[in-house]
C-alpha cells in the first residue's frame, strides 16, 4: 500500500536518472529499433505496430514478474524504484518552472527551446511568449494523467506488471502515435490502446484538478463548467478532459494553432500562468496519490480475502 507513496518521494527527491540508467529510455531506443525494422505498405505497418505493442507490453510485465520472484529483503526495494522510473512528477515540474524562468527573464529563445525540447512535439520556433505559456500550461495539465496518475494507478490494480505494461504502451504512443505519413499507420494500434488504457485515469484526473481548485481558491465553477464543455475539442479522447479544466480553474485560453481552444478565460498568459499551474497538478496529483492508497488497500484487501 506505500510503494506509490514511496515511489513518488523517491521522484521527488531524486527525479529521474541519466537516460543510460533510466529504464523507461531503454524501452524507447528498443521501440526505435523495432520501428526502423516495420514493412512499407500500410496494412503491414498497422499489424506490425500491433504486434509491437501488445508484445512488448505483454514482455515488460513478465521483466516485471521475475521482480517478484526475488528474495523480500530485495524485491521491496527494487520494486518501488522499478516503479518510481514509471512516474516522472520532479521531471516535469523542473521543465516548467524552467520555462517560466526563462520567460520571466524575457529570453524567449531559450523558452522556446525548453518548450520543444522537454515538453511538447509541436514547432516552438515560431511560438511568442503566451503561447509558450499556454504550451506549457497544457503540457503540465495532460501529464498529470500518463506522466503521474495512470501508472500508478494500474499498479495499484495490477502491481509491478500492470505499471510496467502501461508504461511500454505509452512510451510507443509518444514515439509512434502521430498522424504523419511515416507513423500513421505504425502507431496507429499504440494510440487507440493508449486511448484505452488512460480513458478512466484521464477524468479521474481531471475531477483532481477541479478539487484542487477548490482547495487553492482558483475558479472551481469555471473548470467544471469549461471541463464538461470543451473536453472533446481535442482530437485525443482524453487530452482535453485535464486541459480544459486547467483552462476552466486558471481562466486562461489554451490553443494550439490549427487543432483546437479549450476557452477557460481570457486571462492573459505568462510565467505567473505556469506556476499557477504547478500548484494546481500537484495539489491534484497529491489527491489522486490518496486515491491510489486506498484503491492500493482496497485490492490487497480483496486479495487477502481470497487467499483466505
Amino acid at each position: 500500500m506505500i510503494e506509490p507513496i514511496a515511489a513518488f518521494l523517491l521522484d521527488l527527491a531524486f527525479g529521474d536518472p541519466p537516460n543510460k540508467l533510466h529504464p523507461v529510455a531503454w524501452l524507447g531506443k528498443a521501440i526505435d529499433v523495432a520501428a526502423h525494422k516495420a514493412p512499407d505498405s500500410s496494412a503491414a505497418r498497422f499489424l506490425y505496430g500491433l504486434a509491437l505493442v501488445l508484445l512488448g507490453a505483454t514482455g515488460s510485465a513478465a521483466l516485471a514478474r521475475l521482480i517478484l520472484q526475488l528474495p523480500s529483503s530485495t524485491r521491496k526495494p527494487t520494486e518501488v524504484l522499478l516503479l518510481k522510473t514509471t512516474i516522472g512528477a520532479r521531471g516535469l515540474v523542473d521543465a516548467a518552472d524552467s520555462v517560466a524562468s526563462a520567460l520571466e527573464r524575457g529570453d524567449v529563445e531559450n523558452a522556446r527551446h525548453l518548450v520543444g525540447w522537454h515538453l511538447v512535439s509541436r514547432d516552438t520556433s515560431s511560438l511568442s511568449p503566451e503561447e509558450l505559456a499556454g504550451a506549457t500550461v497544457e503540457s503540465v495539465a495532460e501529464n498529470l494523467t500518463d506522466g503521474l496518475l495512470s501508472p500508478l494507478l494500474y499498479y495499484a490494480v495490477g502491481g509491478l506488471p500492470a505499471a510496467w505494461a502501461y508504461r511500454f504502451v505509452n512510451t510507443c504512443d509518444s514515439m509512434l502515435g502521430y498522424r504523419d505519413e511515416e507513423h500513421e499507420w505504425l502507431g496507429k494500434a499504440a494510440a487507440r490502446v493508449d486511448d484505452a488504457l488512460n480513458w478512466i485515469p484521464a477524468r479521474v484526473a481531471a475531477a483532481s484538478i477541479v478539487a484542487a481548485a477548490a482547495i487553492l481558491g482558483f475558479d472551481t465553477k469555471n473548470a467544471w463548467k469549461t471541463m464538461l464543455s470543451q473536453h472533446s475539442r481535442t482530437a485525443s479522447p482524453n487530452a482535453g478532459w485535464t486541459m480544459s479544466a486547467a483552462a476552466g480553474a486558471l481562466h486562461v485560453t489554451l490553443s494550439k494553432r490549427g487543432h483546437y481552444s479549450l476557452e477557460g478565460g481570457d486571462r492573459r498568459k505568462s510565467h505567473r500562468t505556469i506556476r499557477e499551474a504547478i500548484r494546481l497538478i500537484e495539489t491534484a496529483f497529491l489527491l489522486d496519490l490518496a486515491l491510489v492508497t486506498l484503491v492500493s488497500a482496497i485490492v490487497s484487501h480483496i486479495g487477502k480475502r481470497r487467499a483466505g
